[in-house]
């Protein structure tokens, strides 16, 4: 008998249907003798609805009461799904955030787990019950209704699977696993049967959206078992997301996957005097107005100046752009220019660290086929270049088929 935390996302409880299928599934477990938590999302567009209401009474809605408003939306869908599964004859009770006291600090919208009182769904359990389990949600220290942010829902399993000691964490999604690449753009993409923590926090990270990251980091930091599978499919493993206990790299996949990202702009000013300090003179006013820089390069010129191009979010290019200009006479820059129709293309993989020529082979083949790579940033495990986002799915198709990432490992 194991202890398994299941999360399924808004698509998964689409509808009434589909809140059916799910019960079915979880009865499965049951049937099999293991003790089961289901954490659910709202149903899918359910959230973006609730923003646009909220939207419509107040233009720049209030955190607080927009937080009470959006959590409505998963305490539907555990109310059905309790139902449903006393429906199949099992005992069933559902919890809200707030309900389990799932504490966090009060940053709304953006709400950060503190702590997890789990006696009550302990207790719950050992008497037989599925307990179902709103995600995306808790309180704060003044009883405050807090959201996690997008994807919350994913932090609230993994999290739960954590204080629970679960045996498993297993994320119930619309796709059936980590793929090498997204399989809309390399048909024959393969699904990973194992992937590291490592690997996956890089994927995540750089744009891959199959796990939202804080869960990854989550279920790094507490060592929770995590898999990905697919809720429209009744058999099939998924992906195990795991620990390198005994790495041998000599066995390993050099490279596990490509991932990329569209929504990223670059921002180059020109000119600037080459002196201590400019990097924090552009960059500290950039941090102050809350906008996350991503890569950075600064080149040297002959005239005692320097360049410095660094990239960010494509929904703060214009802000972005507009607080440089405003401190351009400031900075002494000759000019500032902006390109927001880049891409971000990335390689991952652990066995990248015992082997060598991984990043020439990756400049060779974009080379090759004329793509120019504007900007390169590494790390032990990843190889990351920007590029100009016409050319990202040939980058993507070139690659997948020079490192043999179809091939089965």
């Amino acid at each position: 008998m194991a202890l398994i935390v299941q999360k399924y996302g808004g698509t998964s409880v689409a509808s009434v249907e589909r809140i059916k299928h799910v019960a079915e599934r979880v009865a499965k477990f049951k049937m099999l003798g293991h003790q089961v938590v289901v954490v659910l999302s709202a149903m899918s567009g359910e959230t973006n609805r609730l923003i646009a209401l909220a939207k419509e009474v107040q233009s720049e809605p209030d955190p607080r009461e927009l937080d009470a408003l959006i959590s409505t939306g998963e305490q539907v869908t555990v109310a059905l799904m309790a139902m449903a599964l006393k429906d199949l004859g099992l005992k069933a009770r559902s919890y809200t955030g707030a309900q389990v006291r799932i504490l966090t600090d009060n940053a709304h919208t953006k709400a950060r787990i503190v702590s997890i009182e789990e006696q009550n769904m302990r207790q719950d359990l050992e008497s037989g019950r599925v307990v179902v389990v709103a995600g995306f949600q808790g309180v704060d220290e003044q009883g405050n209704i807090t959201t996690l942010g997008r994807g919350g829902s994913d932090t609230t399993g993994v999290a739960l699977a954590a204080a629970l000691n679960a045996d498993e964490c297993q994320i119930y999604t619309d796709v059936d696993g980590v793929y090498t690449t997204d399989p809309r753009i390399v048909p024959n993409a393969r699904r990973l049967d194992t992937i590291t923590f490592e690997e996956m926090l890089e994927m995540a990270s750089l744009g891959s959206k199959v796990l939202q990251i804080r869960a990854v980091e989550f279920a790094g930091k507490y060592k929770v078992k995590l898999r990905v599978l697919s809720s429209f499919q009744d058999e099939g493993e998924g992906t195990l997301i795991t620990f390198e206990e005994e790495p041998n790299t000599m066995e390993q996949a050099i490279i596990s996957g490509i991932a990329f990202n569209r929504d990223e702009a670059k921002i180059t000013i020109l000119g600037v005097p080459d002196t201590p300090g400019v990097a924090y003179q552009i960059l500290g006013p950039v941090a102050e107005a809350n906008i996350d820089v991503d890569m950075i390069i600064q080149n040297t010129g002959a005239d005692n100046t320097t360049d410095f191009t660094f990239t960010v979010n494509r929904n703060e290019y214009p802000r972005t752009m507009q607080l440089l200009t405003s401190l351009q006479a400031k900075l002494g820059a000759k000019e500032i220019k902006g390109d927001k129709h880049i891409a971000k293309l990335s390689i991952v993989g652990v066995g990248m660290r015992s082997h060598v020529g991984i990043a020439s082979t990756m400049f060779k083949t974009l080379a090759q086929e004329n793509i120019n790579i504007q900007m390169i940033s590494t790390s032990e495990i990843k190889i990351s270049v920007v590029i100009d986002e016409k050319y990202l799915e040939l980058a993507v198709r070139i690659l997948h088929d020079v490192f043999e990432l179809e091939k089965p490992r």
